[in-house]
């Protein structure tokens, strides 16, 4: 990522206009944000609770039952082509619960750090910026002041990543 071709958008008012995004790491490196609007929860899965699928992509970490529904469980990472989460030795998952549309999804995730708010004009083209593989399941990044550093927040489109060709195979 390439955090010297953007800009840092303009000081924010006390009340913290924009769009409300939930904000997580895809692994220990990348920070990225969701838009509230298909968030539906947070939520730490035993992993006793996640049922692996065979023959699924590796992507695919399995089924879970929340709320009387069964719901895909899916590494986002993985998804994104960047590295897969230590599934080895956790005894639990964070997960993003989204929907969009009619199709409910469980992202796991590195950490969830909380809500954040952005203005629309602050996202900007991610080409460039990003690799290419992730360029189809993003709506643009950001650059954000974080105490004494700045940071690239990916703003992950959520229909792109329910709608992935990944999820429609069988």
């Amino acid at each position: 990522m390439n955090p010297s071709a953007l800009s840092l958008p303009g000081m924010r008012s006390p009340k913290a206009p924009g769009e409300s995004y939930l904000k997580f790491h895809l692994n220990r490196q990348i920070p990225a944000v969701f838009s509230m609007r298909h968030v539906q929860e947070a939520i730490i899965l035993p992993s006793r609770r996640l049922t692996p699928m065979p023959n699924m992509p590796a992507s695919m970490m399995g089924l879970m039952n929340r709320r009387s529904r069964v719901i895909w469980v899916v590494d986002l990472a993985q998804l994104l082509g960047l590295s897969m989460l230590d599934a080895s030795s956790t005894q639990q998952y964070t997960l993003i619960l989204i929907q969009v549309g009619a199709v409910p999804l469980g992202l796991a995730v590195h950490q969830v750090e909380g809500i954040t708010r952005l203005e629309p004009s602050a996202i900007q083209s991610p080409i460039g910026q990003v690799t290419a593989s992730l360029v189809p399941y993003l709506r643009g990044c950001v650059l954000q002041r974080q105490s004494e550093k700045q940071e690239i927040l990916l703003v992950l489109d959520g229909e792109a990543i329910a709608h992935s060709s990944i999820l429609r195979s069988p």
